[in-house]
């Protein structure tokens, strides 16, 4: 991407929409399918005006059967397409779970590399309001656990946007979680082609002090807590990974070893989590340059309650990461 190039300011829903938009005029192979994506314009405008375009042999509009449309989509990169599934949340996702993992990870394999796996399955992820217990669970972790599977979870609509054009064109499948509290985000994008590598995480803020570890929504906790704590002269080094799978180790370790301390923090249950497999490679790696424990930040263990009461307390906060970063920093 040229540094010259001019810039807008659009919301997280546009940049997801531009993103298959600007893919599909460029490959005629690419098509969407999900619950109400066409005649609706997406349950959450992420697909505004597509049908209109491209006209319902591309926009597809399912039935609620979560498993049925993502084994059509599978099936249909056996015979050269590149689908876009989406689902309305990942929480239904756990209907069409075997095909993702039992199928669509493992059909490069399974073939001897004759079919490779061009799909992209892509929605929201994690909490979202007073959605309650069954539709507030974080995947990330899940999937990233299953080999042959690249899982993105961007935070802001530029890299939205340049990530999924690199979903879109790669030829593995790829999991790409958005968030229902962030389509209406707004952020500077590229007026024009632009692309961003899978696999690279970014230093969303420098500092010297301590490193936090963060990515999807829940990283917006990360930076009020570091602005909070440079009034303190507490200087915060902030890592967006953008990519849960491939992870991008070696920034990390790089910026653990200017600051010596970890927080990470993540919006999913604290058991078999991300994170746990951050600090486990991060005390396995550079274990000498660590001045303090590994600090990690989940939501609490139990399913997400109804009550915005109890979910505030539920989800993890700018407090609870202030609070970390102090106790790295033998502060408290």
């Amino acid at each position: 991407m040229s540094k010259y190039m001019l810039m807008k300011t659009i919301q997280f829903r546009e940049a997801i929409c531009e993103a298959m938009t600007e893919e599909m005029r460029r490959d005629d192979t690419i098509f969407l399918m999900g619950e109400e994506v066409a005649e609706y314009n997406g349950a959450y405008k992420a697909s505004k005006g597509m049908l209109d375009e491209f006209g319902d042999r591309r926009v597809i509009d399912t039935p609620i059967s979560e498993l049925g449309f993502a084994g059509i989509g599978v099936g249909s990169t056996m015979t050269g397409n590149r689908p876009i599934i989406e689902f309305m949340t990942f929480n239904f996702a756990l209907v069409g779970i075997d095909q993702i993992i039992n199928n669509a990870a493992k059909i490069r394999q399974m073939s001897g590399g004759q079919f490779p796996c061009p799909i992209v399955f892509r929605g929201p992820t994690a909490s979202a309001g007073q959605l309650a217990a069954t539709h507030s669970q974080a995947f990330e972790s899940w999937y990233a656990n299953c080999p042959g599977l690249k899982v993105i979870v961007p935070s802001n609509p530029y890299d939205a946007k340049g990530l999924l054009k690199s979903a879109i064109r790669d030829n593995d499948p790829v999991i790409f979680m958005e968030s229902e509290q962030m389509y209406g985000d707004k952020g500077e994008v590229p007026d024009g082609e632009f692309t961003l590598p899978i696999g690279v995480a970014e230093i969303k803020r420098k500092g010297k002090d301590v490193t936090i570890v963060s990515f999807g929504k829940i990283i917006k906790e990360a930076y009020k807590a570091a602005e909070i704590l440079s009034e303190e002269s507490i200087d915060c080094e902030v890592i967006d990974l953008r990519t849960i799978r491939p992870m991008d180790y070696q920034t990390i370790f790089e910026s653990v070893k200017k600051t010596n301390r970890l927080v990470i923090l993540e919006e999913s249950w604290p058991f078999g989590n991300i994170s746990t497999e951050i600090t486990y490679q991060v005390q396995s790696q550079i274990f000498d340059y660590l001045d303090a424990p590994v600090e990690k930040i989940n939501t609490a263990d139990t399913p997400a309650p109804y009550s915005p009461v109890l979910l505030a307390e539920w989800l993890p906060s700018a407090n609870d990461v202030i609070k970390s970063v102090k106790k790295v920093m033998y502060s408290t």
